[in-house]
């Protein structure tokens, strides 16, 4: 079990799952308005489907809010997720998901003060949770992590190209002033240029992470290109070859459903390199402690931000053996000594480095 990569790859894919079935829901949303029905599909019917997306879509932002502050890798806390611009990191493009998120959840909060707040004002936070879709958008491709990868691209301007065909749709079907539908059609399609026009000229050049706000400690961990190969500077510090360090920090149990004990140990290290190290390992309890049948192990170490992923290779009480490996392939083989506190929660003790091939 690699929990920091999982919950990385959570963070991705929910957002990316949050963002089709807001476009979805919004795209419903604007076709339900031309009044239409069919003997298959009654207008209850479609009302019901809207309502559903939008709930759905509004739990997987959640999730992704979650998983991305409890990722822990980049500086992004509960109130960066609430507070629009901020955050240190990414400033304007995070900022931007705050938006979307504090307008799904005005929408959530009046729904249910619907009776006591009144159609009227219910229906105006709706139609402004309108907005969140496009802001979304934004945010996704100034904020994400792969805004010049095919699969991003595709589920962006397809999102994009969704909308406007609704919209296009509402605007040369529907009823009302003709001006009035030539002037949505001119915005619809101006929108849509001005959209691809920043995206080519922001996000899908190189150096976006940079000029977006990407921290330059966070940036020295982007370092792969395509073929594979790790990119170096001269101003990056070399990788950390061997150490000791004394540690500080947390551990947590949960009772998992199945019966199994999770433990997650959450350390500091006060000495050089310094940085992050994260222990979960999960596992049958025993008398005398835990037997593990599943681990992760993530490394983070200050002077360089590379990131170390590995599993358990030993575990004798309080004492744990690991090893890791960074995206270039060095291999740190760590080894844990800890004095823990379950009670308190608190965990200390000493780490030791080595390379894999010493």
């Amino acid at each position: 079990m690699n929990t920091a990569k999982e919950l990385w790859y959570l963070t991705r894919g929910s957002g990316a799952v949050a963002l089709l079935l807001l476009t979805a829901s919004v795209a419903l949303g604007v076709l339900v308005s031309l009044r239409s029905t069919t003997k298959h599909w009654p207008r209850f019917a479609v009302n019901s489907l809207h309502r559903n997306l939008t709930l759905i879509a509004i739990a997987f932002v959640g999730l992704h809010v979650v998983t991305t502050v409890a990722d822990g890798y980049a500086p992004i806390g509960l109130k960066d997720a609430l507070v629009p611009f901020a955050s240190p990191y990414r400033p304007i493009w995070l900022g931007l998901g705050a938006v979307a998120f504090d307008l799904l959840l005005a929408l959530v909060i009046t729904s249910f003060l619907r009776h006591r707040i009144g159609v009227r004002l219910w229906r105006g936070v709706h139609w402004l949770a309108y907005a969140a879709w496009p802001v979304a958008l934004v945010h996704s491709f100034g904020t994400g992590s792969d805004p010049r990868t095919f699969w991003l691209v595709l589920l962006g301007f397809g999102s994009l190209f969704i909308m406007v065909a609704a919209v296009l749709v509402r605007v040369l079907v529907g009823s009302g002033d003709a001006r009035v539908r030539a002037a949505g059609f001119a915005a619809t399609v101006a929108v849509t240029l001005a959209a691809f026009l920043w995206w080519h000229g922001g996000p899908a050049q190189k150096g976006w992470a940079s000029r977006a706000g990407t921290p330059a400690s966070l940036m020295a961990s982007h370092r792969r290109v395509a073929s594979g190969t790790v990119l170096t500077s001269a101003t990056q510090t070399s990788a950390p070859t061997s150490f000791e360090s004394p540690v500080n920090g947390s551990i947590r149990q949960m009772r998992r459903s199945d019966g199994q004990l999770q433990i997650v140990l959450r350390l500091s290290l006060v000495q050089s390199p310094r940085g992050q190290l994260r222990i979960d390992l999960r596992g049958t309890p025993i008398e005398d402690g835990v037997s593990m049948t599943a681990s992760g192990v993530s490394f983070v170490p200050a002077s360089t931000r590379a990131v170390y992923y590995g599993s358990i290779t030993g575990l004798d009480g309080s004492i744990i053996a690991a090893s890791v490996n960074d995206a270039a392939g060095d291999t740190l083989q760590l080894t844990v000594r800890l004095s823990l506190e379950v009670a308190s929660g608190r965990a200390s003790g000493v780490v030791v480095a080595g390379r894999g091939d010493q």
